[in-house]
């Protein structure tokens, strides 16, 4: 599960980089280079056939805790949000981090690994995204993998799931594409174009 990731760009470089204009309703500014649970990140988003540039707070509230992963694609709680293309997002990152499921023999302490898509300067996992009362709030999709997941450069560090990376040009299927058809990208990225390092 992840629950730490970075965007190490400004509002103004990834609303170039993904074609998108800023929002001019956002309510709260990112105010660091990595998002974590409950706080402000920053998710593109459709609007009128235009990317929007939004900020929003990760994490669907569940019993006063925000659920920052998708993984039950047919629960109720996620359904609604996905069946719904003006519901769906990109969520920009540069790395995002992993722990090791095992505590390090030389420290009996896990370590965190953060990966990253050597190729893009940012890359974007498939989100999803709803109003609420106060600030909107977003989570992403993660995946199991095929095979053995110890083949794959996540599973071998966190073989129960990896977040949703999406291919450049799968970033416009994701947006307005019917459920089932959104759906068949929720699968792990290629694990030859990721790398990893431990910090």
């Amino acid at each position: 599960m992840c629950n730490l990731y970075k965007a190490r760009s400004s509002a103004d470089e990834l609303a170039r980089l993904f074609g998108a204009q800023r929002d001019p309703a956002d309510q709260i500014a990112v105010e660091k280079d990595y998002a974590s649970p409950g706080k402000p990140g920053y998710v593109v988003r459709e609007q009128d056939g235009q990317r929007m540039l939004s900020t929003m707070s990760w994490g669907f509230p569940f019993q006063g805790r925000p659920v920052t992963n998708v993984r039950n694609y047919t629960s109720p709680f996620w359904k609604s949000a996905l069946a719904n293309p003006s519901r769906r997002c990109l969520v920009p990152v540069t790395e995002f981090q992993e722990w090791s499921v095992e505590p390090m023999p030389e420290t009996g302490k896990k370590k965190p690994f953060w990966f990253r898509v050597p190729s893009q300067q940012v890359f974007a996992f498939a989100g999803i995204w709803r109003p609420t009362e106060g600030v909107p709030v977003y989570s992403f999709l993660t995946c199991g993998f095929d095979g053995d997941p110890s083949t794959h450069v996540v599973g071998a560090i966190h073989p129960k799931a990896c977040p949703v990376i999406l291919h450049a040009e799968d970033y416009d299927r994701w947006l307005r594409a019917d459920l089932d058809d959104a759906l068949s990208l929720a699968c792990a990225y290629p694990s030859q174009l990721m790398a990893v390092g431990d910090d």
